[in-house]
């Protein structure tokens, strides 16, 4: 009981462009992109079946010529889901729609 009051107390809750892993995997069979914003190295020590790794610090210089299609359905995904909220951000800063993050990462 009392780990459940923490919870409450300290985690955030989800935001609107925020989705769990069940809806993520809906979207994916969907055909939605799947982007691992973690480095190289998180990356090939284990991902997502299915993603495509784009570094949050690399994504706004290429994601224009990974996805062109600016209404393309795409999740972002980190550890924590601190990194895939930026990226997030910034996907909308370079007009993407269609765009979600996975709430608190692959620790969800």
């Amino acid at each position: 009981m009392f780990e459940k009051l923490i919870n409450r107390m300290f985690r955030r809750n989800m935001e609107s462009y925020e989705i769990n892993m069940d809806e993520l995997k809906i979207k994916q069979n969907k055909g939605a992109v799947i982007i691992d914003v973690r480095s190289s190295q998180e990356y090939n020590e284990g991902h997502l079946l299915g993603a495509i790794n784009i570094p949050y610090y690399e994504i706004r210089k290429k994601v224009n010529s990974i996805i062109k299609d600016k209404g393309q359905e795409i999740v972002v995904y980190c550890q924590e889901g601190v990194r895939s909220k930026q990226a997030y951000k910034i996907l909308k800063k370079l007009k993407y729609d269609n765009v979600f993050s996975l709430y608190r990462g692959l620790n969800e």
